[in-house]
């Protein structure tokens, strides 16, 4: 497990949102997926093709009059953008405020519970990090919009300790992908049953 992957040049390898909130759900989905490139098939998968519809129809969605409570002077939509930290992506909306700081802007098709779960938390700080590192600007908090809540408009802080736990996640996955590093599970058992590479997993151990 220690050799060098070969199906591609692991070197310039990237990491995206997603691939980030797979390796938190566990890690060794990164190594399945990733670098033993295991298809996950989770086009059949009704949550993730929810998440995806909201993408496919935000172009009808126009909360103007939401983004101009956040002091947001320009903005850019489906920007792609990449970092020297190794990761790239495509961020819904990248706003620019008034106070010089940017923040970006993710839609969801889900409805707000009144707290906002650790991985739309997690996204923003990804998006974050892109943005503080194309532009060179601060990025101190993120904007979700739910769409099955009316386009409610929740603002998230991004903080330093938010990054620095990001920043973590990215070397983790690099090592996996670059390296072959074959990482422990998730300590949370529950989540087993709901992983599509469950019936492998405990063979390779």
């Amino acid at each position: 497990m220690d050799e060098e992957f070969t199906g591609y040049d692991a070197d310039e390898y990237s990491v995206t949102a997603t691939e980030i909130l797979e390796h938190m759900f566990c890690p060794r989905f990164t190594y399945f997926e990733t670098y033993l490139r295991i298809p996950e098939h989770q086009e059949k998968r009704f949550k993730v093709q929810a998440g995806r519809s909201v993408h496919e129809e935000k172009a009808r969605i126009n909360p103007r009059y939401l983004r101009e409570k956040l002091g947001c002077r320009d903005r850019k939509s489906n920007v792609y953008l990449s970092s020297p930290k190794g990761i790239r992506g495509v961020v819904d909306e990248v706003l620019f405020l008034e106070d010089g700081g940017a923040a970006p802007l993710d839609y969801k098709y889900a409805v707000y519970k009144d707290r906002t779960f650790k991985n739309h938390q997690l996204q923003l700080t990804f998006y974050g990090r892109l943005i503080r590192d194309h532009y060179g600007v601060p990025v101190e908090r993120g904007v979700i919009v739910y769409t099955r809540s009316r386009n409610k408009l929740v603002e998230v802080p991004l903080t330093e300790k938010m990054y620095a736990a990001l920043d973590r996640a990215i070397e983790e996955i690099l090592a996996v992908v670059r390296r072959g590093i074959y990482p422990e599970p998730t300590s949370s058992k529950l989540r087993c049953p709901d992983c599509c590479f469950k019936n492998i997993c405990e063979s390779v151990i």
